[in-house]
């Protein structure tokens, strides 16, 4: 605390030789609103993350958990599934609710299956986002069914794939250990929602300062040149999507701006933004470890990237 305050007086103090700066160095303001972008955005639905992570710690236990899903491991990912569509927020609150509903116990691989299905089901099937996606893509509503199946899919196939390959051993970050004796349900829930806002918002940080790092070392043009053909224009959207880190409420905008490019491509960009990108695998790794992050993130991208292409060809055709 003695740090923070002291740095942010700092900053109080340098304002107008920092504004100076930024203002004058056209890739340092580029990247500050980048940066200001993905965070602001992020922000609202983190909070709201975090506030429904905490009454989870009061409520919803892991061994409550493990007694409400379906006994069959594949129910219980298909119940998470589509249940991730009850929650209107982006990818930020689903990570905190994720590691929440996870827990720290032993319950088998079911528990963890359906909370990581959720997490990445619910920033990309919730209404909010399927209504964004229909206004940015007014004369394409094949694109709403598409991008809707194809996360779907990707978030059962990997709860699936954590329920046959995933360890515990790879949660390395714990959750808070609740108050002992007579601890109200206030205090539990503050305490939860405090720890975990505080590590998902640094990791957040975190991630964000990457995203605006790239758009700014990473010039435009090579993303022009790659996205001309339609095998590297999946691919280059894929890893564009994974670069610009956006909100999965935001995201459709962007993608329907980028006219010059096929629908395939734009909708391989809709699918892996809100299953994986830069910001996500430092919130993951800070809530859940480094040895979660480094496998699950790749195996999330590489199979959103063919999901969502063979969903694609499938709806949309190579369009």
């Amino acid at each position: 605390m003695q740090v923070l305050v002291a740095g942010i007086i700092a900053l109080a103090l340098a304002g107008t030789t920092l504004q100076t700066f930024v203002e004058g160095t056209a890739d340092v303001a580029t990247a500050a609103t980048v940066f200001c972008g993905v965070f602001v955005q992020a922000l609202p639905f983190l909070a709201l993350g975090v506030v429904i992570s905490g009454l989870i710690a009061v409520f919803v236990t892991p061994d409550r958990l493990a007694r409400w899903l379906p006994r069959r491991t594949g129910a219980a990912i298909l119940a998470a599934g589509v249940g991730g569509a009850a929650l209107p927020g982006c990818e930020c609150g689903s990570v905190p609710v994720a590691r929440r509903l996870f827990g720290d116990e032993a319950h088998g691989n079911t528990v963890g299956a359906a909370a990581l299905t959720f997490m990445l089901a619910a920033p990309a099937i919730n209404p909010v986002v399927l209504v964004a996606t229909a206004v940015a893509f007014p004369g394409h509503p094949q694109m709403v069914a598409a991008r809707c199946a194809a996360s779907l899919l990707t978030a059962l196939i990997m709860g699936t794939l954590w329920a046959r390959f995933g360890s515990p051993e790879w949660i390395t970050r714990r959750l808070p250990t609740p108050h002992d004796g007579d601890g109200s349900r206030w205090e539990i829930f503050t305490e939860a929602a405090r720890h975990d806002f505080l590590s998902a918002a640094s990791y957040l940080v975190v991630g964000a300062a990457a995203a605006a790092a790239l758009h700014v070392l990473v010039p435009a043009w090579v993303y022009e040149h790659l996205a001309g053909q339609i095998v590297l224009g999946v691919i280059t959207m894929a890893v564009l999507a994974v670069v610009l880190a956006l909100c999965s409420e935001a995201d459709a905008f962007v993608a329907a701006s980028l006219t010059m490019l096929p629908l395939l491509p734009r909708l391989v960009f809709l699918v892996v933004g809100p299953a994986v990108d830069i910001k996500l695998f430092a919130m993951q790794a800070g809530m859940f470890g480094r040895a979660f992050a480094v496998r699950f993130a790749p195996a999330t991208f590489v199979v959103a990237t063919l999901v969502a292409t063979g969903i694609g060809l499938l709806i949309l055709g190579p369009r």
